[in-house]
């Protein structure tokens, strides 16, 4: 043998983890959470419903922003500290659905961890398995196909890990894997899902969550790891925060490119640069055949023009900020008029037997409730799920032994009874309203004399005999319920359905109207929006008492965005 035949290469060996410390979980975290951010709008295209509001990627995003405040504010000396932050942040900052089974997840995960020094693949699986059992325990009818299958898959390959590996790359990367297959499959098990041709958008958006951790641990280098919170929470400009005359660009221009052509890095790279030329506040997302943009450019045609280079354009959205900050500035100055006008109440006023919070869309929805006697509103709805911490914070205004809490939104239940969980010195009863029409009905049906649980028992039954829809448009094109639906046209939405798609919105109503009449309905009660005027929706409303002059039509305004109509048939 040779000198040159015994010459020894050095074999570059697998990088192998078995255990990670609180310093490093709290830089994963951070990471899993700058990748959900970044990619929040394209986990709200996901949503199956095209209608315009705040969205499963957007919540999660908030939820998840909420922990990061208290992490960065944290020592992470110690894994019981960055456990406290994670779920203590996650709970009080929880908004939608998607976001109170995140928190629930996170809470069930640093649970299992906070009592070790450092984590191996067995605390990790057991720790999948606490976050997967707690999340369903927080839900009241878990429903597959979602994210929590998606958790619960994770969590079983997790399981049958830990014999096979004491490797947490390894791990992970199975794990991430399974979850990746275990999301692919949720349109079987979701038949709405399927329709819409999308996989579950909370599945989607945890999945992300942990991919951006796994990249921590990889050792790669991640320019968001060490991002803080408040960086991630002004990459999108407030205008709240933001005087008119600092808004350099006036347009907030955005669009997803549906790919024909090559979109390598290179091509990402001139895309913003381009973008940079004319404008600021840039976000260029590619995946797969689709890149999502985002700019505030002055001239958003310029921005198109580019961009159509790459191929065809879909979900474009322009608006004008100048408008929009000095529309905000007035409306925020009435709203914090008119709720110092309900906080207005002497501070020392002897506790009450009973009180009650409202989620409220509108100003002329927030008259109504007022007028029912309703201590403290909370502004939201679809365009913004109030929090955990935002419930928590209006139990805490209202002095009294029973405060009923009406979320008036589906979406916003599993906050309101999260904060009943972490509330200890007051009695809080969660009416389960999913629509501002079953909260005025539970309302009106509240008798003084009567016990807490009475009440609650008549007000649940009451609101569940009211029929409900919302009347608002299309923000994408899609197929569902089997209706083609295209951007811009008018629905009309019945709980979980669409019952009416036309192109103007005084036909799409009468439609929904129809739909939603029976033998026994005895009022029709129409709260027109703020895009409404008072004209028309007398005029809808005529139109309907002539069709039906053995039902009564009742017109209100309501004030609320997003939706042309509230309607309720009783």
């Amino acid at each position: 043998m040779t000198s040159q035949d015994s010459t020894t290469f050095k074999e570059e060996k697998p990088v192998v983890v078995k255990t990670i410390n609180a310093k490093t979980l709290k830089k994963m975290f951070l990471a899993g959470a700058a990748r959900i951010e970044a990619k929040k709008e394209y986990i709200n295209e996901l949503n199956v419903f095209p209608v315009p509001d705040g969205d499963t990627g957007t919540n999660m995003t908030l939820t998840i922003m909420s922990a990061v405040k208290e992490l960065n504010s944290a020592s992470d000396s110690s894994m019981e500290e960055v456990a406290k932050a994670i779920s203590g942040g996650s709970l009080r900052g929880a908004r939608g659905n998607s976001g109170v089974i995140l928190s629930q997840l996170f809470r069930g995960f640093t649970k299992e961890i906070k009592n070790y020094d450092e984590v191996n693949v067995t605390i990790m699986a057991n720790a999948f398995q606490k976050a997967s059992e707690t999340a369903y325990r927080a839900v009241m009818k878990p429903k597959e196909g979602t994210i929590l299958t998606v958790a619960k898959g994770g969590a079983e390959k997790a399981a049958q890990l830990v014999s096979e590996t004491d490797d947490l790359i390894y791990f992970c990367q199975e794990v991430i894997a399974h979850m990746d297959e275990v999301l692919k499959q949720t349109p079987e098990l979701l038949p709405v899902l399927k329709e819409a041709g999308v996989v579950d958008s909370g599945g989607q958006g945890l999945i992300e969550i942990v991919k951006g951790c796994y990249d921590v641990l990889l050792g790669k280098e991640v320019s968001y790891a060490d991002i803080t919170a408040e960086d991630l929470d002004h990459k999108d400009i407030n205008l709240d925060q933001v005087a008119m005359e600092d808004i350099k660009f006036g347009y907030c221009t955005e669009f997803i490119i549906l790919l024909d052509k090559k979109f390598d890095k290179a091509a990402e790279l001139s895309l913003k640069d381009y973008f940079t030329s004319i404008g600021d506040s840039i976000v260029v997302v590619s995946d797969d055949d689709i890149v999502k943009v985002h700019v505030h450019t002055n001239d958003p045609g310029l921005a198109i023009q580019q961009a159509l280079t790459y191929g065809s354009l879909t979900s474009i959205k322009i608006d004008n900020m100048r408008e929009e900050h000095n529309e905000k500035v007035i409306k925020d100055a009435m709203k914090q008029a008119k709720q110092q006008e309900m906080e207005s109440k002497k501070p020392d006023a002897p506790r009450k037997k009973n009180g009650f919070i409202a989620v409220s869309i509108g100003e002329g929805i927030d008259e109504i409730f007022k007028g029912l006697n309703v201590d403290y509103l909370i502004e939201g709805g679809q365009t913004m799920n109030p929090s955990t911490e935002d419930m928590l914070n209006a139990i805490s205004e209202v002095n009294a032994d029973n405060i009923f809490i009406l979320p008036n939104n589906s979406n916003i239940i599993l906050a309101a009874e999260q904060a009943k969980a972490l509330t200890e010195d007051k009695n809080i009863i969660v009416i389960p309203s999913k629509n501002i029409p079953q909260g005025i009905t539970a309302l009106i049906n509240f008798i003084y004399e009567k016990s807490p649980e009475e009440n609650t028992a008549k007000m649940i039954e009451e609101m569940e005999f009211v029929k409900s829809g919302q009347v608002t448009y299309a923000v994408r094109d899609t197929n569902i319920d089997g209706k083609e639906i295209k951007q811009g046209n008018i629905m009309g939405l019945g709980g979980k359905t669409i019952l009416s798609v036309g192109t103007n919105i005084k036909d799409t109503t009468i439609e929904l109207i129809k739909a939603l009449i029976d033998e026994d309905t005895q009022l029709i009660s129409l709260y027109y929006g703020e895009e409404v005027t008072e004209e028309v929706a007398q005029e809808l409303a005529d139109v309907v008492s002539s069709d039906y002059p053995n039902i009564d039509v009742d017109v209100q305004y309501g004030g609320q965005p997003i939706y042309y109509f509230l309607v309720s048939a009783e």
